[in-house]
């Protein structure tokens, strides 16, 4: 959302001077940060990267190449990798403004617009982890209704919506952003940023937008650990009522499936906790030490933030055999077949024998 945005680019004027004063090894008026910190972030954010652009575009191609692949689990996979994909497109203005402070050589548009699309994709790809929870906990706990209601065509409907809410509910950044200078009676292009705009501040819209965002995290979080919670719950009541021949690989797969389950809400608090948490120092900043405090957890945030768009396709390849398989099959590599009756089911890349288990299982 306004991760790094808002905080870094607005850190009060004094504190810039402090910093700069106090700060060994800091290039004075490039950057807030030392280059002890600009570098390691750079290289881990460029690997981040390269590793989000290859990862997102490989599960496009997958799922829209391979038809079964085309689960209406994946669908939502799908959108989410578009989603990822947009969001790498604010980082090289990220490093930009990491490296250089002042000034903003953009221009208004590309500071409003890759403001708003960063926060509407943020938007969306939460909604769409939302969703995608409950399309889970349905499947898992009311099989039957949910294999009549859930569909592919109102699968594809309920993305378009997704989509229009996300960019409709971050449609406010875009006013709220804009190129300001240090002193606007006399402006000067040195001091040119992109940032909140002072009418953003004195009107109260910036806190409200900021409460909005917030909402997108909290909400979601709490939904995540009751659908999840649902689930596991499902799971271990049902794991002794299992019988017939391959009664011990579908345990197997209950036990997978709530690590997986748990990894998911693990990664969504890690990486976007801390967002939160530095955004809330900078609205109480009053002195120089929280300020630094903030902007450390500023910088630490815009990691996550782009490891979160990272990284869904690296646990598909770490826990999903199906998905290792299909990215062979995209690069024409042998690959081993499936092994008949084994269910793959989790939260990603998934196969068709988790709903025929989960029928058997409510049976």
């Amino acid at each position: 959302g306004l991760v790094f945005f808002i905080s870094c680019s607005n850190a009060p004027p004094l504190w810039h001077l402090q910093t700069c004063i106090n700060m060994e090894d800091h290039h004075c008026g490039d950057s807030l940060f030392p280059t002890s910190t600009l570098i390691p972030v750079t290289t881990i954010c460029i690997l981040l990267f390269i590793i989000g652009i290859t990862g997102n575009t490989m599960t496009i191609l997958i799922i829209n190449r391979f038809k079964d692949m085309k689960t209406t689990t994946n669908l939502y996979l799908s959108s989410m990798a578009i989603s990822d994909l947009v969001i790498f497109l604010s980082l090289p203005f990220d490093l930009y403004r990491l490296w250089k402070y002042v000034p903003w050589v953009f221009g208004e548009l590309v500071c409003r617009l890759s403001h708003y699309i960063n926060e509407g994709c943020t938007n969306a790809t939460i909604l769409h982890i939302t969703v995608l929870s409950m399309e889970r906990y349905l499947a898992i706990c009311f099989p039957f209704k949910a294999k009549a209601a859930i569909t592919k065509r109102r699968v594809k409907y309920v993305i378009l919506a997704l989509w229009g809410f996300a960019l409709l509910s971050a449609a406010p950044v875009f006013f709220l952003m804009g190129v300001e200078y240090e002193n606007e009676t006399m402006p000067d292009p040195a001091t040119r940023q992109c940032k909140h705009t002072r009418y953003a501040i004195e009107s109260g819209l910036l806190h409200t937008t900021i409460w909005v965002s917030t909402a997108y995290f909290f909400c979601p979080m709490f939904c995540l650990l009751f659908l999840y919670g649902s689930i596991g719950r499902k799971l271990w009541k049902s794991r002794h009522e299992l019988h017939g021949p391959n009664a011990a690989a579908r345990q197997k797969v209950n036990r997978q499936t709530v690590k997986i389950l748990a990894v998911v809400v693990l990664v969504f608090a890690i990486c976007w906790l801390p967002y939160h948490i530095g955004r809330f120092l900078f609205t109480h900043v009053d002195d120089y030490h929280s300020a630094r405090l903030s902007q450390n957890f500023n910088v630490a945030s815009m990691v996550l933030f782009y490891l979160s768009a990272s990284i869904n396709p690296v646990l598909y390849n770490v826990m999903s055999n199906k998905y290792r398989s299909a990215v062979k099959r995209l690069f024409l590599l042998p690959h081993r077949p499936q092994e008949p009756g084994r269910s793959e089911e989790a939260v990603g890349l998934l196969d068709k024998n988790w709903n025929n288990w989960c029928d058997g299982n409510e049976k």
